[in-house]
């Protein structure tokens, strides 16, 4: 699959020498017209695709429609294709590393416009997250607005407005 892009996170001076572990996710894109199913969270204020981390030795596809299914309820997925990959190193939270190397692998796909019952984990859940249809410019416009004035912003804002715009470019929505 193509790297999109690698994001050094700008709090990462440098990464030698630096204790790393690799996190293997997914995102899902699913379009509707110029609308596009995302998560958005409250505690963050912003929209994000849907994804997460694979469980060991998952398959990529298997774990994007596990987690597209968990995240949003997402019902009929099919007609899945690569979209592309995301690199990023970021600070770790943890004690046990100085830094994450996410790699993010993102699949296009359809799914119903009506969707089923989300089956969140309790922190995504505590954080207000929920699934919606919205307008994939209205969502950049609204997570630009985040990166640029709220001291909520979490670390994952860049790499999904990259995304969304990436998207609507290759999309011409």
């Amino acid at each position: 699959m193509q790297v999109l892009k690698t994001h050094f996170h700008p709090q990462l001076e440098h990464i030698e020498n630096k204790t790393m572990f690799t996190r293997l996710a997914t995102r899902s894109i699913a379009l509707q017209g110029a609308d596009i199913l995302l998560m958005y969270t409250k505690r963050y204020e912003d929209y994000s695709l849907p994804g997460g981390g694979l469980e060991q030795d998952e398959d990529k596809i298997m774990g994007m429609k596990r987690e597209l299914i968990e995240e949003t309820g997402a019902l009929e997925i099919k007609n899945i294709q690569p979209f592309g990959v995301y690199e990023e190193y970021r600070p770790w939270y943890k004690a046990d590393y100085d830094i994450i190397h996410m790699i993010s692998y993102c699949f296009t796909c359809e799914v119903n416009k009506e969707l089923g019952t989300s089956k969140l984990e309790s922190y995504e859940f505590n954080n207000g997250m929920e699934a919606k249809w919205v307008n994939i410019h209205e969502a950049i416009k609204h997570n630009k607005k985040t990166m640029a004035t709220s001291d909520k912003k979490g670390m994952s804002i860049e790499r999904e407005t990259f995304l969304l715009e990436l998207i609507a470019e290759r999309g011409k929505l």
